[in-house]
């Protein structure tokens, strides 16, 4: 659920050597949303109990604006549990290369996200959703490096095709050190354009607190990012083309490999739904 890169992990780098010395974020679900089922008043009441699989794959992982597989295709999934009071729950999972590609003898190939809420709808035309996600990037990191697992709490409000959304970090983020209490705000709105055809416009700021090594982590980190996408549903099968840009900075975003991942980026995708 975003994740972010080469001058993330010397942020945490400068952590080792004081010491001794992406993450997508996506697609995105992520990570955390769970469609209920209409009730069919002409058939068998439905089971308060709804478990749902999800499978994609993607030209490339794109989270919160920046590029999570350094441009290269991945691979995701995950299982959603839904209560029909509301309660919710899953497990998401998706190839990764932004840590690796960012310092040497650090490994993680893999985010593996787990989350849990509650959401609702209420006057009609309004709805909410309220949870708890964390990010876990299973890997080998030096000694004192800071690891970039995340936990996050977020709060949702809905109105029609408009939601606005805060994640709030509960511990360092992404692997930036000292920068717990950072936040996450995004825009988004969805319009249903044609038959099964859904234009996606979003806008986003994901802004970093706290200090490394005396330097500011909003001033290198903190950016914004935008969104354009269109799905189209056939049968049962989501076919997906996104266009995202940031404001990043090149010098904070570049990795070892030369890609600055707040770059303006093109993915397409198809995913299903199980």
């Amino acid at each position: 659920m975003s994740k972010l890169t080469y001058s993330l992990i010397l942020a945490g780098l400068v952590g080792v050597t004081s010491a001794s010395a992406f993450a997508a974020d996506a697609p995105a679900p992520a990570q955390g949303g769970i469609t209920q089922h209409k009730e069919d008043v002409h058939a068998i009441p439905p089971s308060e109990h709804t478990l749902t699989g999800n499978v994609g794959l993607f030209s490339q992982y794109v989270f919160r604006g920046m590029t999570q597989t350094n441009e290269k295709p991945a691979l995701q999934g995950g299982f959603d549990y839904a209560h029909s009071s509301g309660l919710y729950a899953g497990i998401w999972g998706s190839n990764i290369s932004w840590i690796s590609d960012a310092a040497a003898g650090v490994s993680a190939s893999l985010e593996l996200d787990t989350y849990f809420g509650y959401k609702n709808s209420f006057a009609e035309d309004f709805s909410y959703d309220v949870g708890f996600l964390r990010y876990n990037y299973p890997g080998t990191y030096p000694s004192g490096f800071v690891k970039p697992d995340t936990n996050e709490i977020y709060g949702q409000l809905g109105y029609k095709w408009f939601t606005a959304k805060y994640s709030h970090s509960l511990s360092d983020t992404f692997g930036v050190a000292n920068s717990k209490n950072s936040g996450y705000l995004d825009l988004s709105a969805n319009f249903e354009v044609a038959d099964k055809l859904t234009l996606g416009l979003h806008a986003g700021k994901q802004k970093y607190s706290g200090n490394t090594a005396g330097m500011s982590n909003d001033a290198m980190f903190t950016y914004t990012d935008t969104k354009i996408s269109l799905t189209k549903d056939i049968n049962g099968y989501l076919l997906g083309a996104a266009y995202t840009n940031t404001n990043g900075k090149a010098t904070s975003y570049t990795n070892m490999f030369g890609t600055n991942i707040a770059r303006s980026q093109f993915a397409v995708s198809v995913s299903k739904t199980f």
